[in-house]
């Protein structure tokens, strides 16, 4: 119910405070992090999946799903990129709104993703598809550790 009600607002709020000369804002990166999952909607959509988060010295195994507007249809994503703000491991998990552009056509296809929570952490994935698939939106992401 959360994710329903505020997703809109929290979406106009990340869009006012990310992209552009965004790492500027956002200060020196804080760790790495790669998720593959499965996204399917047609309007409304889903998603499914894991990664890795790659933060100090060690890897964190993690778990990613949520669920949001503006997808048709279906695609196998992989993300790889930048986390900032991350000052504890105990600040990454939780619920995060993530932004999301991209196309997939067959094995070809790519996109970008923002995600950011409650605790400032933000990340910035560059994405490969595949499937046949249209995104632009916002969804309700919880991540959580393996």
């Amino acid at each position: 119910m959360f994710f329903r009600s505020s997703l809109p607002a929290l979406a106009a709020l990340f869009l006012a405070t990310a992209p552009a000369p965004a790492q500027e804002r956002l200060g020196p990166p804080t760790g790495s992090v790669r998720i593959e999952q499965v996204q399917a909607g047609f309007i409304g959509s889903g998603e499914v999946g894991g990664g890795t988060l790659r933060y100090g010295r060690r890897a964190y195994p993690i778990t990613v799903g949520g669920i949001g507007l503006g997808t048709i249809g279906a695609s196998k994503m992989t993300a790889t990129g930048t986390v900032y703000g991350l000052r504890r491991v105990s600040d990454f998990p939780g619920a995060y709104v993530q932004l999301r552009e991209g196309w997939a056509l067959g094995p070809q296809g790519r996109g970008s993703v923002w995600l950011r929570n409650d605790k400032g952490v933000t990340m910035k994935l560059n994405a490969r598809r595949q499937g046949l698939q249209l995104s632009l939106g916002a969804d309700g992401v919880l991540i959580g550790f393996k």
